[in-house]
């Protein structure tokens, strides 16, 4: 069915998608009792404001050379991951100082794969994200390999606004720049398909995207985060099977459960390295860390967001995915040299979260402004279970208190990388048989590592922990649970859909069309 011009078949405010308008979030395992650290709110606070302490890692300055943390997961995964979230979740409302009931929140983003972080309202209610019907772009940026390179749009208050769907994707240099390529291939749609009138079917235009989207969620990233034995018992026959979800009750109506959104999909912050090369003259830490480094001029630099994008920031793509394939930087040049132009690759999945996430910014997060101490926080005033509850609701048997390890999931651990267990710490005691939801989920995936045959010139594979029987379950029955309660999704609409160049498209291939190439 075509649609009137401006009128997106998806979005936040879509008159088509009414069921979809306002989310919600709940729970997965209703039945299970909320987790305590203590004889009272206060102490457990304190714990947890412990525990979150000891799962920050000493402070390492950004490099781009090989690292003994590196998974064989591209960097760019890190920010497809938080790209992810910004499209299906967003709550503005709870609060880190008082208990809230999930039932209560309301998801400002819709429950399903369908870009509305980008697409916005559409053309009609937001005309100044757009020219006609392809999205407008805003200054040139230089610096990378990208020629075509441009900010997001942005207004002209002070610092400058990015005009996008959520702005959420200008946190920082990279999603920002990644959403950027999504309004690009968009844009090269448009132009590519010339036998689509944008005007009178802009839902078949959006359908192009957005199935190209869900396909590399799918069939890209979710088996490089989930353990493959996960995603194999949620398949018959080779294709994921809705009859196969135990626990996430989508058939209900898709909803956001604070298991997922709070603690198993926070996976990515302990992907993040301590900062990243975006090209042959930008080396800097994803977040500003003044208190470690005094910086000559007096401004600690980073690659925070929400402001116009430094002229020098372009992306060379080919240090976050392998859209090109390069040396992984051993024995061939200095590995400091920028001139080996080497990938780079996410941190390993595990209990360490790099120091400058331990120091957000002001304009990020404050009181307190360590994300590991406030995802543990969120957790505990929305009630989330332990670790160990969900297991055994999923009848898995939970891990024992010497098997969820404190720190990094190195092959070959250095003084400090592993700081111990939650039965060998003594002021983590509290949590013996008692691990936050979060932590429980990223010490299973350090047990559960795949090797990973990395895209380099040289023969390189990383061993590369991934989410395992509760934090992998949790992930891909949320994922394949809104996919298939959303009636206009890929798995729903047309199940054996393929790109043109076929079923082993990637998220690199996705970044080269927008690239133009």
């Amino acid at each position: 069915m075509s649609a009137r011009h401006g009128t997106p078949l998806r979005g936040l405010m879509s008159t088509k998608t009414s069921r979809l308008f306002q989310g919600r979030f709940g729970r997965m395992f209703r039945s299970l009792p909320a987790a305590k650290y203590g004889k009272d709110d206060a102490a457990s606070r304190a714990s947890l404001m412990t525990l979150g302490d000891s799962m920050t890692s000493s402070f390492d300055p950004p490099r781009d050379a090989p690292d003994a943390e590196e998974s064989g997961i591209p960097a760019l995964y890190t920010y497809f991951g938080q790209f992810i979230d910004h499209d299906i979740t967003f709550d503005p409302t709870s609060s880190l100082v008082k208990h809230t009931d999930p039932d209560a929140l309301t998801d400002f983003r819709t429950p399903a794969f369908d870009l509305d972080n980008v697409y916005g309202r559409g053309p009609d209610d937001q005309p100044y994200m757009y020219d006609g019907t392809t999205f407008l772009l805003g200054d040139k940026i230089g610096g990378g390999s990208d020629p075509n390179a441009q900010d997001l749009p942005r207004n002209n208050a002070d610092p400058q606004r990015a005009l996008i769907g959520d702005p959420r994707n200008d946190e920082n240099s990279i999603v920002s720049q990644l959403q950027g390529l999504f309004l690009r291939f968009h844009n090269r749609t448009v132009k590519d398909h010339p036998e689509i009138d944008p005007r009178t079917d802009f839902d078949q235009l959006q359908r192009i995207v957005r199935f190209h989207y869900q396909f590399v969620v799918l069939n890209d990233f979710l088996p490089r985060i989930v353990h493959s034995s996960v995603l194999a018992d949620l398949k018959t026959h080779g294709r994921f099977d809705r009859n196969k979800l135990e626990f996430f009750h989508w058939k209900n109506k898709p909803f956001m459960p604070v298991e997922f959104s709070v603690a198993a999909y926070r996976l990515g912050h302990s992907m993040i390295r301590p900062g990243y090369r975006l090209n042959d003259g930008v080396l800097l830490p994803i977040f500003p860390v003044s208190k470690v480094i005094d910086p000559p001029d007096g401004i600690a630099e980073g690659l925070t967001g929400f402001r116009k994008m430094n002229a020098g920031f372009g992306i060379d793509w080919g240090r976050l995915i392998d859209v090109d394939i390069r040396s992984y930087g051993v024995d061939t040049q200095p590995p400091d040299d920028p001139t080996t132009k080497r990938l780079q690759f996410a941190y390993r999945l595990d209990t360490s979260l790099v120091a400058p996430l331990s120091d957000l910014p002001p304009s990020v997060a404050t009181n307190p402004p360590s994300l590991p101490q406030r995802n543990l926080i969120r957790s505990f005033e929305l009630g989330l279970p332990s670790g160990q509850d969900v297991a055994r609701a999923m009848h898995i048997t939970p891990l024992e208190d010497d098997e969820i390890l404190i720190g990094k999931a190195v092959d070959v651990p250095g003084p400090g990388d592993v700081k111990g267990t939650i039965a060998s710490i003594p002021e983590l005691s509290v949590f013996k048989g008692n691990c936050p939801l979060w932590t429980y989920i990223l010490a299973e995936a350090i047990g559960n590592q795949e090797p990973v045959k990395i895209p380099v010139l040289e023969d390189k594979t990383i061993s590369t922990p991934r989410l395992g029987p509760v934090g992998g379950r949790i992930v891909a029955e949320v994922f394949l649970g809104m996919m298939f309660g959303d009636s206009d999704s890929l798995l729903n609409l047309d199940p054996h859909w393929q790109p043109c160049s076929g079923p082993d498209y990637l998220l690199k291939d996705f970044v080269r069309y927008a690239l133009g190439s």
